[in-house]
């Protein structure tokens, strides 16, 4: 007879949870997965699926004004937000299905239930009361946007509403200079609201490129988005009109939508952690090593509940590593969570891997800094005045790049594979021996002199 009822029990449907739960049942070995709410978690739901879709749509406006310099002419285009959020609901319902139809084929027990942890190796749920016994458990729960304590903070909305807005707002206040911040003042200013934005620093995009941040803020002013520096919000009051907004300093804002973008905290409560010493830190992220294991031999976490770096692939990545680890015996290489792509869908957008110039240069003494700003061949025969912006860092001394920041139409896609070569410790020389693609943008990074 079994000791334990499974081999894993996962804790969490979102996307690394799901991965962890789908690998380990493939290595044969007997998994559960718990999920309270909808699987596929805030990627698929509430965050880079439905974002990335409003994205899309709010930058059609763009095309249809660069479309007249290639001879194109149309009626005058209309725009449904109801339509956009029907079409987006039904994807993402599709999406969700997919996910779990993806655990029930690979053998893995689903509970659409809340978990709660009893001791070590223990889980009970919480509608149905059944405990499930296991060998290893693993919390992948993520996280939720903060909301902080302030007078009328319950009037706001985080990016968890914004998805479900009945109408698009003609006057939105966004609170938070982030990436999920400047993604949407990007997305409401695209599809014709009025835009303000208030941030407590004095540049957008904390621990980004100083340059790309200068950059996109310079991008958001040219399309109408206005940016508060230095501004705390201290209160929200409903008026006749709408909502009020009162800064620290006592201006006021006058809007119909405030979306509160001011970080992620990671979902740790009703957990039952205290019950099991689980190490937590200050912000209630669980504390775990290099390969997700927390100070309890048999309980791991993985992804935003963890706090280590909040994107949904190095959850996947995660969740990937420790199943073949733990149940395919695999010897996988630890994650470097300084060489992660990361793309900022702005408009335009950023994408940058590696180091970010201000702490390359507490690192390399002899650093090497290239960079050039053009308006591509699209933009300059349209008449558009946004720009590109290419920054590549090399350590002068080994030539290894060690950092790549890109600004403007499509880097993100560029940045993945950009990725792939930081991977694997390419040097300058790697690149500038790479013929060059033309007519295209990437080209202008192999040919970058400096």
């Amino acid at each position: 007879m079994e000791k334990y009822d499974v081999d894993l029990c996962v804790i969490g449907g979102g996307s690394g949870g799901v991965r962890a739960a789908r690998v380990a049942a493939g290595h044969g070995a007997r998994v559960a997965i718990a999920e309270s709410a909808n699987f596929g978690g805030t990627c698929v739901n509430r965050g880079c699926v439905p974002k990335k879709l409003l994205v899309y749509a709010s930058r059609f406006p763009d095309q249809f004004r660069a479309s007249h310099a290639y001879g194109w002419s149309s009626e005058q285009a209309t725009f449904d937000w109801k339509a956009l959020i029907q079409h987006k609901d039904v994807e993402i319902a599709r999406l969700e299905r997919i996910y779990e139809t993806n655990l029930d084929k690979a053998g893995v027990a689903i509970h659409h239930d809340h978990a709660q942890i009893i001791d070590p190796n223990t889980v009970q749920l919480a509608r149905s009361g059944q405990r499930i016994s296991a060998k290893t458990l693993l919390i992948a729960t993520g996280g939720h946007p903060v909301r902080p304590a302030f007078p009328g903070a319950d009037l706001a909305i985080t990016s968890d509403e914004a998805f479900h807005l009945a109408e698009l707002p003609k006057r939105v206040l966004i609170v938070g200079g982030g990436y999920i911040a400047v993604e949407f003042a990007g997305i409401f200013a695209g599809l014709g609201s009025e835009v303000t934005q208030v941030i407590r620093a004095d540049r957008l995009l904390r621990g980004f490129d100083d340059e790309l941040a200068e950059l996109l803020a310079e991008h958001q002013d040219r399309r109408g988005i206005r940016l508060l520096r230095g501004q705390v919000l201290q209160r929200i009051e409903r008026t006749p009109d709408g909502l009020r907004a009162t800064t620290a300093d006592g201006s006021t804002i006058d809007v119909d939508v405030v979306m509160l973008s001011m970080g992620r905290a990671p979902n740790t409560r009703g957990l039952g952690l205290p019950g099991t010493d689980v190490k937590v830190d200050e912000d209630g992220a669980i504390i775990v090593d290099v390969h997700g294991r927390t100070n309890q031999p048999s309980i791991y976490a993985i992804g935003d509940v963890t706090n280590r770096l909040n994107l949904t692939p190095v959850a996947i990545r995660e969740g990937q590593a420790l199943a073949d680890r733990l149940f395919g015996g695999l010897d996988v290489p630890d994650f470097d969570y300084e060489m992660v792509p990361t793309a900022v869908f702005s408009s335009p957008e950023i994408g940058t891997v590696g180091l970010p110039e201000h702490v390359a240069r507490t690192r390399y003494g002899n650093l090497r800094v290239l960079k050039t700003k053009f308006r591509s061949m699209a933009q300059a025969f349209a008449q558009i005045q946004d720009q590109v912006f290419i920054k590549v860092l090399i350590d002068g001394d080994t030539d290894k790049v060690v950092g790549v920041h890109l600004f403007g139409e499509g880097v993100a896609e560029m940045i993945q594979l950009i990725g792939v070569a930081l991977t694997a410790h390419a040097r300058w020389s790697d690149f500038r021996h790479t013929v060059a693609l033309h007519p295209t943008i990437a080209e202008e990074i192999v040919t970058l002199r400096g």
